[in-house]
Parts: C-alpha cells; sequence; structure tokens
C-alpha cells in the first residue's frame, strides 16, 4: 500500500514538552497533530511511519529573530528567506520570526508590505513579522495601529543604538512604548547607548585601531547594561511590558534581572551566538575570522560570558533564545578592511542554534530536555501568541515537530552547512545532540541527512495582540495600581511674591 503523504505517524519515542516527558506515538494529518498517546488505535493503514524509538519527539523550534535579505550597510545579508529558511529546518528550527526593518521617514505598512512580498514566495517554513520602529510620527503612531488589527503583526522594535539611522531619543521611546501597550503589542529594543558608540567609534579611529577590535572597545558591555537599564526604566513608566533581544553580556543579563526583581513585565533574549562563543575572537590576527563575528552588539571578551548566560538562561532569569541571524560573505565584510565602522554587522546561527543550545544546556547539565523545549519553542510561542498552534506536541497543534538524537554527534562547519554563508562562528564545535528527522506542517523535510523542501510553502502566521504570558499583569496593575491623589484641605496661608519678569 503506499503511503499518504498527509498522514504521519512518529512511533515509540518520548515526546518532550516544557512541563513534561513520556512516552507517547504522536500521529499527525493535514498538518495538525490527531492523536498523541500509547498504542494509538485505529489509525489509517497507510500513514507514513516514522521510527522515534531511542529519540525524543520535540516542537519544532522558534527562532525569534532573523534578518534575511536584509539592505543594510549598503549590502545585503546573503541567506534569503529561501536559503534561511531551508538552513532553519536543517537544524530542527520550524518557524522563524524576522524583522521588517528599514530607514526614517518610510511607512511602516509599505515596508511590510516589501517584506512579504520577499518573504512570500521563498520561505520554506512557516514564519512571521516583527516591525521595527525607527522614527516616530502621528504617521507611525496610526500605522502600528493596522499593523495589530489588519496584519498580524503584535510586536515592534526600537532601537537605542545606530545614531542617526534607527535611533529613537527617550521621549521618542516613551511614546511607542506607550503605543505598544494601548494595542498589546510586545515592545522589544536593541539596547546599546547610541550616542556613547559614536563617541567610542570616532576615539577608536582617532586611535589608528581600525581592526575588528575596534568594534568591540567602542562600545563595551557597560554600554549595553546601561541601555537596557534604561529601556526597562522607560518602559516601566508607562507599564508596557518590555523584551531586550539579542542579550550579549553580563551587564544586560544583570540589568534584566533587577528589572525582574523590580516587579517589570521584562523578557531577556540571549542568542546562539551569545550562549555559543565569544568575542575574544574580533582580537584574532586573521581579519576574515575576526570580522566573521561582528554583530552589535558585540560578543563580549569576557570568556565566561556564555556559560554565566547558559546559567541564567537555565534557571528561568532570561527566557527564550532566538540567533539575530544576518549573514554576510567575506567581500561583504570586506567592505570595512581599513575602517571596523564599515563591517557588516551580522553572524549566522540559524541552523546551529538548537544544537549549540542542547550542547551548552542540556549536554553540559546545566538543564533538561523540558527546559530545553521551553527556551527554543513554547516560551516563544507564548509571549508572540501563537500558543498552543506552536511550540507544544498536542493535538490540535501544528504537526511542527523534530526527532531529536541525543546519542548523535556532528561537527559544526560551514563546509557543511546549509546556509549561503561562507563562514560559521561555531566552526569545529562537536555538538552532541541532533534532529535526525524534522516535519515541517505534517511533513517530513528532513531525513538521514537530507533536506527536501518546497520553495514558498511556507504560510505567513498572524499573531493576535494581548499575549496572556505577557499583559496579564499589565492589565492587573491597570486596574488596582493606579496613582491616588491625597484628599486634603487647601492651603490658607501666605504666599510670597515674584519679582515680574
Amino acid at each position: 500500500m503506499a503511503e499518504d503523504r498527509r498522514r504521519l505517524l512518529i512511533k515509540g519515542g518520548t515526546v518532550v514538552n516544557a512541563d513534561r516527558k513520556f512516552e507517547a506515538d504522536v500521529f499527525c494529518e493535514d498538518g495538525i497533530i490527531k492523536k498523541v498517546g500509547r498504542d494509538l488505535k485505529d489509525l489509517p493503514p497507510d500513514a507514513r511511519v516514522v521510527d522515534a524509538r531511542g529519540k525524543y519527539v520535540m516542537p519544532g523550534g522558534i527562532d525569534t529573530h532573523t534578518h534575511f535579505q536584509l539592505p543594510f550597510m549598503g549590502t545585503v545579508a546573503v541567506d534569503d528567506f529561501y536559503t534561511g529558511t531551508r538552513a532553519a529546518l536543517a537544524g530542527g528550527t520550524t518557524m522563524i520570526i524576522d524583522f521588517v526593518l528599514g530607514p526614517k521617514n518610510e511607512s511602516l505598512l509599505q515596508m511590510y508590505d516589501r517584506w512579504r512580498g520577499w518573504a512570500d514566495p521563498k520561505v520554506c517554513c512557516d514564519y512571521s513579522l516583527h516591525v521595527a520602529v525607527t522614527w516616530w510620527s502621528k504617521q507611525c503612531h496610526e500605522e502600528m495601529e493596522v499593523l495589530v488589527k489588519e496584519k498580524g503583526v503584535n510586536s515592534f522594535k526600537m532601537f537605542l543604538a545606530y545614531k542617526d539611522v534607527f535611533m529613537l531619543r527617550d521621549d521618542e521611546l516613551y511614546e511607542s512604548f506607550a503605543r505598544c501597550k494601548e494595542l498589546g503589542a510586545v515592545a522589544q529594543v536593541h539596547a546599546e547607548n547610541g550616542d556613547l558608540i559614536a563617541a567610542g567609534s570616532k576615539k577608536m579611529i582617532e586611535l589608528g585601531i581600525t581592526g575588528p577590535e575596534g568594534h568591540e572597545m567602542c562600545r563595551p558591555e557597560e554600554v549595553e547594561g546601561e541601555a537596557t537599564a534604561r529601556a526597562i526604566t522607560i518602559a516601566s513608566q508607562v507599564n508596557c511590558p518590555i523584551y531586550i533581544v539579542h542579550v550579549m553580556s553580563k551587564s544586560a543579563a544583570q540589568a534584566v534581572m533587577r528589572g525582574k526583581e523590580n516587579g517589570h513585565v521584562v523578557f531577556g533574549e540571549p542568542i546562539a551566538a551569545s550562549l555559543g562563543t565569544d568575542g575574544t575572537n574580533y582580537w584574532n590576527k586573521c581579519w576574515r575570522h575576526a570580522a566573521g563575528h561582528v554583530m552589535g552588539p558585540p560578543l563580549r571578551p569576557d570568556p565566561s560570558t556564555p556559560a554565566y548566560l547558559m546559567n541564567l538562561l537555565a534557571k528561568g532569569d532570561l527566557d527564550l533564545t532566538g540567533t539575530d541571524n544576518c549573514t554576510f560573505n567575506a567581500d561583504q565584510k570586506a567592505l570595512g578592511t581599513q575602517d571596523f565602522r564599515k563591517i557588516p554587522n551580522g553572524v549566522n546561527g540559524v541552523e546551529d542554534r538548537m544544537c549549540v543550545i542542547w550542547e551548552k544546556g542540556v549536554y553540559s547539565g546545566k538543564m533538561d530536555p523540558c527546559r530545553f523545549v521551553e527556551v527554543t519553542s513554547t516560551k516563544a510561542a507564548q509571549v508572540f501568541n501563537i500558543y498552543p498552534q506552536k511550540g507544544v506536541i498536542a493535538e490540535g497543534s501544528d504537526a511542527d515537530i523534530v526527532v531529536w538524537d541525543p546519542d548523535a554527534e556532528k561537527t559544526i562547519s560551514a563546509k557543511t552547512h546549509h546556509q549561503a554563508v561562507d563562514f560559521n562562528i561555531f566552526e569545529g564545535m562537536v555538538v552532541h545532540g541532533v534532529p535526525v528527522v524534522v516535519v515541517s506542517q505534517g511533513k517530513v523535510v528532513v531525513e538521514h541527512g537530507k533536506v527536501e523542501v518546497v520553495r514558498g510553502c511556507g504560510r505567513f502566521i498572524p499573531r493576535p495582540p494581548y499575549a496572556d504570558i505577557v499583559y496579564s499583569r499589565i492589565q492587573q496593575r491597570d486596574k488596582v495600581c493606579q496613582p491616588q491623589k491625597v484628599e486634603r484641605e487647601p492651603y490658607t496661608g501666605p504666599v510670597i511674591q515674584l519679582p515680574s519678569q
């Protein structure tokens, strides 16, 4: 009997969700998980069977932070929506959330339409879009509402960095955060002090430091920590939840923790790069190697940073993971051979995130497989309000599934990865635990090391506002924590007279 590709039975594995793991078979039909349990009965005989004995069956990864084919710093990221999402699937990620990011004074709606036009014909997996607010005006204020109510966007990113390009002033941040709060959206920030970076960059060049090491030295981690704390402070003044993208340093992580300790609704997103490598690479004698690691915020030269961030991720002080995947080849990075300020910022990660986090988190003994699922999939689905459609192995959820072999290993290399970029910041890392079968929309797209995808088969996933995990506390505080005036008798005493102007 011929197999029916609409039907899939994953048999004999251990299902891992964020809350528990258990032995069960998983039956999928028409892209949806229909049954989860042991010894399932009354299944169609023509279903394709995947043997998962001795392996984990987990919800597909959700990468919360990508930049595919991004026009940036005079060039365009080399991994587009086809090669990027194909690589994502190869690594066990079945959904990505990319950023609509354009120049000041351009319509947010026009930028959104442009990104949809780029992505829809190419994506191999499901995807969604954040929208960056790089300028502030009445038009932005109005278009944010259209994006939320009509376009399926529930998150907006603001920059405290990239002065004169993307950066908003503090008063503009206040207004944009207030608008996110009104709309039930997640306010995200790239947290670095743009004024200090501009001054630091100029200083490095004046000192004759033009190589990649200057990139880190002009924006040390204190600059990231200050901006993180400032963003949390501003957001708290309008009772807006805040999401710190790409937490790269101890200073930024500590600011996130302080915000949580002070009762603010804060989410911290470390990325594969900050968890898997460090900024000592900027001092490598090979310019190409050093430049290959240039990103913003930069990796930190303190080699204990990745383990520190992983510890915080494991115990819940940091929340979920992305990659900030934004890739440029050697000839593109070479735009900055004489001036580090011209090196296009960005690194890889979309394909290797799952393996790197498993290696540094689960294999090292810092987190269990349930926490791994939470930080790579479930929490992202909850924060961005697509749970339980995504992020869980459960009846009725999308059949985006990874069969994970904890005993398999591989060596990460640019020679073998599926991304278009010619460099890999994790080059030579041996990882223990890899995806052996990946299912997207109920179809096997990765098996036996082969990736079989259809260009444009991915769907845009709209995300409604007011995610419960984000806004339940916010809405309750609005009810019970409003400022109250003090009722008192009017003052009737003397008042001095000020001299007239």
